[in-house]
């Protein structure tokens, strides 16, 4: 059946005649067609005139305005194709559709329409090759760019050197760099255009080693870069630590006074702050005129990932009040700081404006909402966060995993396990440290041995130090301690100083003395200036009333100048964090902190505490025991949150080092006198204080 005709409606706008002789129809329909009304109306004067019956340049003039001038007049142009005579459609009419088509963002018609064409028996030129490659780029189609390389040697066009470029970036854009290397090393003439395009393969796949490398070859043949490269290579600098490198390319950007060029200088904030060199990144930062939100988002992310999280919120606090709105890297830097820190109000801010701006909450961001969520001890909205996740890996079962298990329901994560196994996610090394991790917490000797076993057995992953380390864990907290001594004895790997540490943590709730000093002479000869070994076994003697080896202990550090790490304790309110140290005289309502604690203590005493001055400063005197050990972080951050939150909330602190026993005793009764849920994050994991009780069931 024959194409029904076009439509075409008279206009009253004027067009100058057009002949195939006396005007340009190329000049006059890029000239004049403005709007598909303008389209039309120039198609009805080349259909009165002949042209678009007789002359194959008037259809691909046309079809060029509709498919690539005119805004939305795609579908005119396809009309015009598919009603034009056969023969008068040639491979620029094919070539204009293929690039309307890449354009629009539809590869897979630009790849159907080629094929249409070879159907037909028009021969492809270089430009059909270009352009159907970079369709086959955007598909991530490996294969049909190896049919089309095929027809483009069949053809005789492989030594087209715009078409050897193209066939690089097909290869490097689909993640076959070895072929695009060996197209590459192969070509008599390279122009920059061609370099990038290796550059953008590597960088695609990750192989940072390979962007740098290339990037010295390309130097040694003295071949000019572009800022295209140099951001490549900053960016690969950064992932591998290439520090020498990326300074000389600052250089080279001071020296060539490239700096207005923003995307090159963010690069450079992002490299020196991946190299840890965060002040030079932030004085780059400071010196650009202009910040989008790459920017920002590349000073947050470096000062996340030098774990100086104050100064990501801080920054990102800045970037609130310049306006700036944050993109899927600032939230996810920003909710890793706010995890790290326990700023619970400013990760809840970025979850509101996630909800807001109704983001799609996709793997990174939704993990990171979990993650955070969960290392502030909100573990149900952690798996609320989890289950609003459409899409998972198995990286976002992990963290809920470990969440889980740090948060005292070491049962649960052991179920999630199975849900995870169900939902047939393969679990990976990390997720094992997880289950681990969740027997150690729950005290579950039994299902520990199994689930180590099991790791090799079942799934093929050979255990890690880290897992040696959590079954010793599992073994020493439940007080098997000459098992799991033998255990390290007869580990296949050498075992280093945290599986000891370990163990010796296990000497110190059992008091097993013992044990405790064949761990400690292991851990010196690993690392010998680690000032916590020598406080667990001074803590060790001291919890079995040995009070001479304790001092003895204490001033063996003294002599070999070992610092003890100081007690330290993190409070957020009102979106700003509180920091506190054992004995805190620093803040300005010290007076009103200490006064509640005095309060503080008077009333749990009441309520049946007594101090354990096995916890306090061993330079204290006897009679200052008692109040050395009330005036521990803890102890302060909370009479600070009771001060300054209203009745009934909830206080949540984090501390550095594991909490002591009169803490923890102290603690439960606080939360009960006071009816305050008190969250307590030490380095171990969470304790939820409620009503008198913890959720580690004195098991920590």
């Amino acid at each position: 059946m024959a194409a029904a005709p076009l439509t075409l409606p008279a206009y009253s706008i004027p067009i100058p005649p057009l002949s195939l002789h006396a005007t340009d129809p190329k000049t006059l329909l890029l000239e004049h067609c403005r709007s598909q009304r303008d389209v039309r109306q120039v198609h009805a004067r080349l259909i009165k005139t002949g042209c678009a019956a007789a002359d194959p340049s008037a259809i691909e003039n046309l079809l060029e305005s509709a498919a690539l001038v005119v805004p939305d007049a795609l579908d005119y142009a396809l009309a015009v194709f598919r009603r034009s005579p056969a023969h008068l459609l040639r491979s620029q009419s094919y070539n204009i559709l293929v690039r309307a088509f890449i354009r629009s963002r539809s590869p897979d018609d630009a790849l159907l329409l080629f094929l249409r064409m070879l159907a037909r028996s028009v021969p492809p030129d270089p430009h059909t090759f270009s352009c159907i490659l970079k369709a086959c780029s955007r598909m991530n189609s490996v294969r049909h760019g190896r049919m089309v390389h095929a027809r483009i040697l069949k053809c005789g066009l492989g030594s087209e050197e715009f078409v050897r470029n193209s066939l690089v970036h097909m290869y490097a854009s689909c993640g076959e760099v070895g072929l695009a290397r060996a197209l590459f090393d192969r070509m008599p003439h390279r122009g920059i255009v061609t370099w990038n395009a290796m550059f953008a393969g590597y960088f695609k796949a990750g192989a940072w080693g390979e962007v740098v490398e290339l990037f010295r070859y390309m130097s040694e043949l003295r071949v000019a870069f572009d800022d295209v490269t140099l951001i490549s290579v900053l960016t690969a600098c950064g992932r591998l630590g290439a520090l020498d490198l990326g300074e000389r390319i600052d250089e080279y950007v001071e020296r060539n006074r490239l700096k207005s060029n923003r995307n090159l200088v963010t690069s450079l904030v992002d490299m020196y702050a991946k190299c840890g060199k965060v002040g030079r990144a932030r004085e780059l930062f400071d010196e650009m005129p202009y910040r989008d939100v790459v920017a920002w988002s590349a000073m947050i992310s470096g000062y996340t990932q030098s774990d100086q999280c104050r100064e990501a919120l801080a920054l990102f606090h800045e970037m609130q009040i310049a306006k700036v709105e944050p993109n899927e890297v600032t939230m996810v830097s920003v909710l890793s700081s706010c995890a790290v820190l326990g700023a619970l109000e400013t990760g809840k801010w970025v979850h509101s404006y996630i909800k807001r701006k109704q983001l799609h909450l996709t793997v990174n961001l939704g993990t990171a909402l979990v993650d955070f969520y969960a290392k502030c001890g909100c573990i149900e909205s952690a798996t609320e966060a989890f289950a609003e996740m459409r899409t998972r890996n198995a990286w976002t079962w992990t963290v809920l995993i470990r969440g889980l298990a740090s948060n005292g329901k070491g049962k649960d994560a052991l179920l999630l396990f199975s849900s995870m196994l169900e939902a047939k996610f393969e679990p990976t090394d990390v997720t094992f440290v997880g289950v681990l991790s969740a027997c150690s917490h729950a005290g579950l000797v039994k299902e520990g041995r199994e689930f180590f076993n099991s790791m090799s057995r079942d799934f093929g992953i050979e255990p890690r130090i880290e897992h040696y380390g959590c079954l010793v864990d599992i073994l020493g907290r439940a007080g098997l301690l000459q098992e799991a001594y033998q255990f390290i004895k007869n580990m296949p790997i050498e075992p280093n100083a945290v599986v000891w540490r370990t163990l010796l943590a296990s000497c110190k709730i059992h008091k097993n003395v013992e044990i405790a000093e064949e761990c400690l002479k292991q851990i010196v000869r690993l690392e010998p200036r680690h000032s916590g070994d020598y406080v667990l076994l001074s803590s060790t003697y001291a919890s079995a009333g040995r009070w001479e080896d304790a001092v003895r202990v204490r001033n063996l550090m003294k002599e070999k100048g070992i610092e003890k790490i100081p007690g330290c304790s993190l409070i957020e309110l009102d979106g700003i964090i509180f920091e506190f140290f054992a004995e805190d005289s620093a803040h300005p309502q010290s007076k009103e902190i200490y006064d509640e604690v005095e309060e503080m203590m008077a009333k749990i005493k009441v309520a049946g505490y007594i101090p354990n001055v096995a916890d306090a400063r061993l330079d204290a005197e006897d009679d200052e025991k008692e109040v050395s050990i009330s005036h521990h972080s803890e102890k302060l951050a909370i009479a600070f949150g009771l001060i300054n939150s209203p009745a009934g909330a909830t206080i949540r602190l984090s501390k550095n080092l594991r909490v002591c026993t009169d803490c923890h005793v102290a603690t439960k009764l606080i939360s009960k006198v006071y009816g305050r849920e008190i969250v307590v994050r030490d380095r171990n994991r969470f304790h939820h204080f409620k009503d008198g009780f913890c959720s580690c069931n004195d098991y920590w």
